[in-house]
């Protein structure tokens, strides 16, 4: 549906005073082929990594096709794209977590009964760096999308940083404030995070040594 059968329509600016439900195919074809490499840079930024890029943009197009005439003014419309455009990756990704759940209970538990005294330092410390991987990405996720996409682009995608700006239509230069605010913002989260169980780790451990 990403590609439709009408010839390309050039956009119209008389198209974003009209109401979207009244956009004849080729304008909504228009309108998708203006947008679709920002709202690509979105989906990078949210989708699960291992899933498909082109997939997630022809789910996005037949929702566009099919739900524009819910729009009631096309200057709402990059909003509105990125809302597809998340809820489409975040259905990606509980998906997978679905999938995951299945084959984790699938496995044999006693092949992972006792498993975790037997780790090497080694493993221990894979562990530890996986751990806080998955809490500097739920961290990451908080983030105002402003900050959250180009970080995620730049630190989960591997893009560089021209890349970064190009996908989401920004100067560099902003691309590059907007990442050195996201870290800070990123690591001052974790560290509050970390001091905050921190406190909790040592009130529980006086109240055992109490009640001992």
């Amino acid at each position: 549906m990403e590609r439709m059968e009408s010839s390309p329509t050039p956009p119209d600016d008389s198209a974003s005073e009209r109401p979207p439900a009244s956009l004849t195919a080729g304008e909504i074809d228009a309108l998708w082929r203006e947008h679709r490499r920002w709202v690509a840079a979105v989906i990078l930024a949210h989708m699960p990594r291992d899933a498909d890029l082109e997939d997630l943009l022809q789910d996005v197009a037949l929702l566009v096709v099919r739900s524009i005439h819910t729009l009631t003014d096309l200057r709402a419309l990059r909003p509105w794209l990125r809302t597809i455009a998340i809820n489409t990756s975040r259905s990606a990704g509980r998906k997978r977590k679905v999938r995951m759940r299945l084959f984790r209970e699938a496995e044999d538990l006693d092949a992972i009964d006792g498993a975790g005294a037997g780790l090497s330092a080694s493993q221990r410390e894979n562990a530890a760096a996986l751990e806080r991987g998955r809490r500097l990405m739920e961290a990451a996720q908080t983030l105002p999308p402003a900050y959250r996409e180009p970080l995620l682009l730049r630190a989960v995608r591997g893009l560089s940083q021209k890349q970064v700006a190009e996908m989401l239509d920004l100067p560099e230069t902003t691309v590059e404030t907007r990442l050195v605010r996201a870290r800070r913002m990123l690591r001052e989260q974790v560290e509050n995070e970390e001091a905050q169980r921190e406190r909790r780790q040592g009130a529980a451990g006086s109240a055992v040594r109490i009640a001992q």
